[in-house]
């Protein structure tokens, strides 16, 4: 008897923690258990094909938004050429409508709700040594045809209607009773390690199904810093943890953050999705101390609209986590990396203008924009008719309208974000956005213009390379920003070397955009190199007319002949761009 986990990733970077802390945990069944990883960028056919290869005699599922539409196609295929398999789901997409999802799909047998370690361990000894009842496994929803002695499967897929157990719920455990689950780290070779060292969270977001679980469970510290120096003894390139409120517990934090520093590799970075008005002083004072782009932080903000803050019983004092992440920043040693959240109860377009701009002043490294997505079993899902929400049917279940944000509102919300990813997330085009600014009255109106641009350009749908954006970027500023004034040329001259000094921060190009003025002679830059006895291999020295930092800063054209230096060896660990510095 065979068992195979199957995780469908978003990503070939990403890993599913959730199939391996599975299997660890049944580790004396381990030969009768195999692993599938594959991402919702193969093929269903690809992905159908090597199920169908591990010729498995249970099948099970990790089931979230991102894979599930494709994982019930799978299920429907499968079952076609395997037509004896038993096919179990499990994982917060089905937990919560467990009943629901079985009598819907004909060809699933059972679903495991909740924390899944000890009921996949009990689970796989009833089908393993055949002993026992699928009733007495706790934390199971089931079908008649999930049992070892059910009638053949002919019969059971026409008859299974209302026969569905759904058996007691599951229990917490200590998470120090779940084994290490990464032993073979070839496996893990250039992905993402996902790391757990708490369960639940103390607070009661209603768009959150981990307020479900409010009891804060911890994974002891000395068993975290074991399991830590093993991986950073491998030095994977990064540790996100999935904490939900990675500091929501002081000591427990500050006990791993002190281990990681006193144990730096110089390689490994740690991402952490902490509550930024959490952290005190001491803390503060203390992540001050870590070597740059050793740790990162996640930041959910979500809205700064009070009102909104409160009906999603959310806890958070803007004021005090503005003040850490300015003093963090100004460390310049954490990428930080803030959230908002798009369609929230009582946040129209103008309160999410406000929410944007309350963030986006404080210069995060990324400024994620989601949109909220009803969640089965969150409180959210309970209150769409008090706040008006209308969300999609299908996963990812996202908003599509409320009360205070039409449709069409969202859509313009939707390109924002766009124009954000590419042209501040990205960290390519720092300095010309910084000019940008000062011609607008609110950071999202630069964006939301940007939008327009594209949309007026037919340019939205179509993938454009890096160069292609300065351009863009460019003729947006002729075109809008500058409205085609005819008395514009400095204006357009400092704008155009600001997108210079950004496009070689951040690579040394082999050859100049069309869009660049021409540098000075060969001799003078042979001159300039040889006097600075540079390695051309890593450096580059362009010449500029405008004093182009101080213009990005201020948003005023200040001329200045200047030669910038651009050292490729030696770049900013947070956002790899080249060190700059101005030379005779």
């Amino acid at each position: 008897m065979t068992i195979l986990l199957v995780a469908v990733n978003a990503k070939y970077i990403h890993s599913n923690l959730a199939v391996y802390s599975l299997k660890a945990y049944a580790g004396q069944y381990s030969d009768s258990i195999d692993i599938v990883e594959l991402t919702i960028n193969h093929s269903e056919e690809e992905i159908l094909k090597q199920i169908y290869l591990q010729k498995a005699d249970i099948v099970a599922f990790s089931c979230y938004i991102w894979n599930i539409d494709i994982i019930k196609r799978i299920t429907s295929e499968l079952r076609k050429i395997q037509k004896q398999v038993k096919i179990w789901y499990g994982g917060p997409e089905v937990s919560y409508d467990a009943i629901q999802c079985l009598e819907s799909n004909e060809n699933l047998d059972g679903i495991m709700i909740g924390e899944g370690e000890q009921t996949f361990l009990e689970l796989t000894k009833y089908y393993v040594e055949g002993k026992g009842e699928l009733k007495d496994i706790h934390g199971l929803v089931y079908k008649e045809s999930a049992r070892l002695t059910s009638p053949q499967e002919d019969s059971l897929v026409k008859n299974y209607n209302g026969n569905i157990t759904s058996t007691q719920v599951r229990h917490p455990m200590s998470l120090d009773a779940i084994p290490f689950p990464y032993e073979d780290m070839e496996i893990f070779r250039n992905k993402i390690i996902y790391y757990e060292s708490s369960r639940g969270c103390p607070f009661s977001c209603s768009y959150c199904l981990s307020s479900i679980d409010k009891q804060v469970r911890l994974r002891s510290t000395e068993l975290v810093k074991k399991e830590l120096k093993f991986l950073m003894d491998y030095q994977v390139p990064q540790v996100k943890f999935v904490d939900r409120t990675f500091n929501c517990n002081r000591r427990h934090s500050m006990d791993i953050w002190s281990f990681i520093k006193e144990n730096d590799n110089g390689i490994t970075n740690f991402h952490f999705e902490i509550s930024a008005d959490l952290l005190n002083e001491k803390e503060v004072d203390f992540l001050a101390t870590l070597r740059p782009g050793q740790v990162q932080l996640e930041i959910g903000v979500q809205s700064t609209n009070p009102d909104t803050v409160r009906v999603i019983h959310r806890q958070m004092d803007f004021e005090r986590l503005k003040n850490n992440v300015n003093r963090i920043k100004n460390s310049k040693n954490i990428h930080q990396h803030l959230d908002l959240i798009g369609g929230l109860p009582l946040e129209g377009y103008t309160s999410f203008e406000k929410s944007f701009g309350d963030v986006y002043r404080l210069k995060p490294d990324q400024l994620q924009l989601g949109f909220l997505k009803v969640l089965k079993g969150s409180l959210m899902y309970e209150e769409i008719q008090k706040y008006g929400i209308q969300y999609r049917d299908f996963a990812p279940y996202e908003v599509l309208s409320t009360r205070e944000l039409s449709y069409e509102e969202l859509l313009k919300l939707k390109g924002i974000c766009e124009m954000v990813e590419v042209y501040y997330n990205s960290a390519q085009f720092t300095y010309a956005i910084s000019y940008l600014e000062h011609r607008y009255e609110s950071p999202m109106k630069l964006y939301q213009e940007l939008n327009e641009y594209y949309i007026k350009k037919e340019w939205a749908s179509l993938a454009h390379n890096r160069i292609r954006r300065f351009e863009i970027l460019l003729e947006f500023f002729k075109e809008v920003v500058m409205k085609g004034e005819l008395d514009a040329c400095d204006e357009v001259s400092i704008f155009t070397e600001i997108l210079i000094l950004d496009l070689f921060l951040r690579e040394r190009m082999k050859s100049r955009p069309t869009f660049a003025p021409d540098n000075p002679t060969q001799d003078k830059l042979r001159e300039l190199y040889k006097k600075y006895q540079t390695d051309r291999r890593m450096v580059h020295i362009e010449q500029f007319n405008f004093d182009v930092l101080n213009s990005a800063i201020s948003g005023k054209a200040i001329k200045k002949k200047i030669n910038m230096l651009f050292d490729y060896s030696n770049r900013d660990p947070l956002n790899k761009a080249a060190q700059l510095s101005e030379i005779e």
